[in-house]
C-alpha cells in the first residue's frame, strides 16, 4: 500500500484519546527583563509572549489532525480554570472534538509551562508544571467510566494516553482501566493502543507501546527481570510494541520478535513527544493494514518527521509524501 492510499484510508478513521488530556504553554522570556523585585530581590522571569499546544495525550491528537484524521475526539479531565480554557481553545483550533472532556472544579488542568530564551531559543530553565496529585472523586471517576462506555464503540482506535507518573492524579484509574479492557474484549475489531509511562505492566489484552525504559521498568515491575517477550504474555497483548528511539522498534507477538528499524535522523531538533507521534501514526497505520510491521514503519516516518521541529512538532501528509 502506498504512502497516499494509506493516509487516504486513515482519514476516514474516527480515533478517540483517552486519558491524560494535558495543556503545553511556551513562554518565551527575555533575559534582560529579569529585574529584581524591590520587596524579595528575587529576579524575576520576564515572559514576552506565549504559545498553547494541547500536551499529553493531546499531543498524540493534534497528530492525528494533522495527518489528516479528520474526526479525533479526546476524553479525559481537566479543572474549571484558564488553562482548561485555553486547552479547549487549543483542541478546537485543530478540528479536534474537546466536548468528552468532563470538568472537576476540584482539581487544576495539567500543564507544562516551558521557558524559552528570547534570545537563543534554547529551553533554558526548569519547566513550571501545574501537577495533579490529588486522585479523581469516586463520583468524578465513575462519570469518566460511563462516559468512555457510552462513546467508545463509535470509534475505529482507541489511544490510551496514561502519561501520569504520580501514584494518584492520572485520569486512568483502575476504573477506567477495566473499562478500556472490556472494551477491547467486546470489540476484537477494534484497535485499542496503550502508551503508559509508569504502569504498562496493568494493562491487559491491548496493544501496549512502552519506550525502552518504560518496558524495561515495567517488566522489573511485573517479573522481576527484564523479558519482554513474558511481558507481552503478562499482559495478554496481542503486540508489546517497544520504541527503541533512533535504532527502530521491536515487535514481540506470539510468533517472536521483529525488529522495524527507522531511517537515522541527522540533528534531531526536538525528540520531545515523538513517541506520542509515533504512536499516532502507528495505531492509524495498524487499523488500516493490520500488520504491525506496516504500523511501525509508518508510524517511524510520523516520528522522523517530528523531531526536525521545535516543540511538539507534527507530520502532515505533504511531508509524510515526500518520504515516500
Amino acid at each position: 500500500m502506498t504512502t497516499a492510499e494509506l493516509l487516504e484510508k486513515i482519514a476516514s478513521l474516527k480515533v478517540l484519546v483517552v486519558g491524560d488530556i494535558c495543556l503545553d504553554r511556551w513562554c518565551w522570556y527575555e533575559p534582560a527583563l529579569a529585574l529584581a523585585s524591590a520587596e524579595t530581590g528575587i529576579p524575576r522571569i520576564g515572559v514576552i509572549r506565549t504559545e498553547v499546544t494541547p500536551g499529553a495525550g493531546g499531543t498524540v491528537a493534534n497528530n492525528l489532525a494533522a495527518f489528516g484524521v479528520t474526526t479525533v475526539a479526546v476524553l479525559g479531565v481537566v479543572g474549571a480554570d484558564g488553562f482548561a480554557w485555553e486547552l479547549r481553545e487549543a483542541l478546537a483550533a485543530r478540528g479536534i472534538d474537546g466536548s468528552l472532556l468532563l470538568e472537576a472544579p476540584e482539581l487544576q488542568t495539567f500543564t507544562y509551562t516551558k521557558l524559552i530564551n528570547n534570545q537563543t531559543e534554547a529551553e533554558d530553565l526548569p519547566r513550571v508544571d501545574f501537577v495533579v496529585t490529588r486522585a479523581l472523586s469516586e463520583t468524578m471517576e465513575m462519570q469518566l467510566v460511563r462516559r468512555f462506555l457510552d462513546n467508545a464503540e463509535r470509534f475505529d482506535v482507541i489511544i490510551v494516553s496514561d502519561q501520569a507518573e504520580t501514584s494518584a492524579g492520572g485520569v486512568v484509574t483502575p476504573a477506567l482501566r477495566g473499562a478500556i479492557e472490556s472494551t477491547a474484549a467486546a470489540h476484537p475489531d477494534k484497535v485499542v493502543w496503550v502508551d503508559s509511562r509508569a504502569r504498562a505492566e496493568h494493562y491487559q489484552g491491548v496493544i501496549v507501546k512502552p519506550n525502552l525504559k518504560e518496558a524495561t521498568d515495567a517488566s522489573n515491575r511485573a517479573l522481576g527481570r527484564v523479558d519482554f517477550q513474558a511481558l507481552r504474555a503478562h499482559c495478554a497483548a496481542p503486540f508489546l510494541i517497544v520504541t527503541f528511539g533512533g535504532e527502530g522498534v521491536h515487535i514481540y507477538d506470539a510468533e517472536g520478535e521483529h525488529w522495524v528499524k527507522t531511517e537515522p535522523v541527522a540533528d534531531p531538533v526536538d525528540i520531545c513527544g515523538a513517541g506520542d507521534s509515533f504512536s499516532a501514526g502507528a495505531a492509524c497505520a495498524f487499523a488500516v493494514t493490520r500488520d504491525p510491521v506496516a504500523a511501525a514503519e509508518f508510524g517511524n516516518r510520523v516520528a522522523s518527521i517530528t523531531i526536525t521541529k521545535k516543540g511538539t512538532g507534527t507530520a502532515a501528509p505533504a511531508e509524510l509524501l515526500a518520504k515516500g
